[in-house]
């Protein structure tokens, strides 16, 4: 279906594709894998026209092609699904997949014809979606079928998916490979980006291997093993078990009862949850997103307000809004890793080194009376890309020239850094590579071993087995189950996340 012949590519001084050469067949999943910064999203920048080679060439079903924009690779039959879903949220499902394509000055016919179009591709590829829904009320599962039938409705005989589960629950992913699978069936063909070993070895024919901005490997999947994957990559034998000691809990450093929380609607999102963090242990909750866990995590940094119950830090009652605040809590030792980097943790066209400070940028070391130090907001950038092999370390570059998972080594290395008594950590290795994942759990249970509380929250249930010491359940709200990690399993706490109590699994209240 497509052939890579020597493409090579640079940005300034980075050499991002180093003479690759790739072969993807038809009716074929290809999975590509590589550290974040290997140069696999460039590679395929490339292939649907977001970007020019420097040299090389791009064949499609053996035909020399020059693809030089999106349209150039939608007319050759190529598709693309990014990570980051590029939907306009009050537009209808319809409305999105038509548009740019609307077929004519008058909307009506097209739309007609669009919406038959849909149903068939609906039909056929599994892809049902009500195409009057609005994309802001969908979840993500929904929109990334939404980004799919784009690609299959402008004719896309090649999708290309960027790391299309970093934003899916497990449920959700192993819908998604169904889903691809059936296009395969079909004729269609898939290269698939990710990092996630289990998937590569569960979806994929063959996978190409990249580092450091070149192919080291291209072996059928059948063929490899998880361990042979991570050391292709990252160019070192890697770990793929979190070892850690006992737990040895101690105090409470956090003291949560009855506490409610609301969304932005006034829905209640969090329902009389009651439970403790200790010094020294990991607490994780295990949920499928969208069950109050965002908003708990929130409620607890101090940036959605509570609407009943009471939260204790290090024993001090945090009894009003003003006590609660992010500010206030920060500087009583709680740190907070947000679920959402872009949304939360990080201003993407700052500078890395800014936004290595924010939260603390009134700290004196870094706040002058009319300006920044910026030589201390340098040299302390300069000590933490070295000390959390943050890549680049240049801290001039915007935070958006960075990769997912050196961005978010720039939050954990921010909240890090003050040595905080409680850490509240969501999806933490979420888009991030392999070996950024062995670097990030090691730093957790470091800092679990240094004798700090640790709050995680994780819609990977192998992070939180691998990680959690003891295991909240949240199910609409509520917890469902307190389980010891010697006592969970990955059925135990499926079921417990589906609503269903578990017997002798623990229980934490109504």
């Amino acid at each position: 279906m497509i052939e890579l012949r020597g493409i090579d590519k640079r940005f300034g001084e980075v050499h991002a594709n180093r003479n690759i050469s790739l072969v993807v067949r038809s009716g074929s999943i290809h999975g590509i894998v590589g550290e974040n910064g290997a140069g696999k999203s460039t590679l395929m920048g490339i292939l649907y026209g977001y970007y020019q080679p420097d040299r090389g060439e791009i064949l499609v079903r053996g035909c020399p092609t020059v693809i030089r924009s999106p349209q150039d690779a939608l007319a050759a039959g190529i598709g693309m699904v990014h990570q980051h879903f590029m939907l306009v949220e009050p537009f209808t499902v319809l409305e999105n997949v038509v548009l740019g394509v609307e077929g004519g000055f008058r909307l009506d016919a097209g739309l007609r014809r669009a919406r038959a179009e849909l149903a068939r591709l609906g039909r056929e590829y599994h892809l049902e979606v009500d195409p009057d829904a609005r994309v802001a009320d969908l979840g993500v599962g929904h929109r990334q079928r939404v980004e799919i039938l784009k690609a299959l409705y402008r004719g896309a005989e090649l999708l290309i998916l960027d790391e299309p589960t970093a934003v899916l629950t497990p449920q959700e992913a192993d819908h998604l490979f169904r889903i691809l699978a059936s296009l395969c069936d079909e004729g269609k063909t898939v290269v698939l980006i990710t990092h996630k070993l289990r998937e590569i070895r569960e979806a994929t024919d063959v996978v190409t291997v990249m580092r450091q901005g070149s192919v080291v490997a291209t072996l059928p999947t059948a063929e490899t093993t998880a361990e042979q994957l991570a050391e292709l990559m990252v160019g070192r034998k890697v770990s793929l078990r979190v070892d850690k000691a006992p737990v040895r809990p101690g105090d409470p450093v956090l003291e949560v009862t009855d506490l409610v929380v609301e969304d932005g609607l006034g829905v209640e999102r969090v329902k009389r949850v009651s439970f403790e963090v200790r010094r020294g242990e990991i607490v994780g909750i295990a949920g499928v997103a969208g069950n109050g866990q965002s908003e708990l995590l929130e409620a607890l940094a101090g940036i959605r307000p509570v609407k009943s119950g009471q939260i204790r830090l290090k024993s001090g009652l945090l009894d009003d809004a003003a006590a609660r605040s992010p500010r206030r809590v920060r500087r009583l030792g709680l740190a907070h890793v947000p679920e959402d980097r872009h949304r939360m943790g990080l201003v993407m066209p700052f500078v890395a080194r800014e936004s290595a400070i924010l939260g603390y940028h009134d700290e004196p070391a870094y706040n002058g009376p009319i300006r920044l130090h910026r030589s201390a907001v340098a040299s302390s950038f300069a000590r933490q890309a070295a000390e959390y092999d943050i890549r680049p370390g240049n801290g001039v570059l915007p935070t958006s020239a960075f990769s997912g998972g050196n961005q978010q080594k720039i939050v954990l290395a921010r909240e890090l850094d003050r040595n905080p008594d409680l850490l509240l950590v969501g999806q933490p290795t979420r888009g991030v590579d392999i070996g950024a994942i062995e670097f990030i759990h090691r730093r957790l249970v470091a800092l679990r071993d240094a004798g700090k509380a640790l709050l995680l929250v994780s819609v990977e249930l192998d992070e939180i087995l691998a990680l959690a010491d003891r295991i909240l359940v949240m199910h609409d709200g509520r917890f469902v189950g307190d389980v010891p990690r010697a006592a969970a399993t990955e059925r135990t706490l499926g079921l417990m996340m589906a609503g269903l109590r578990v017997p002798h699994a623990g229980s934490a209240g109504p």
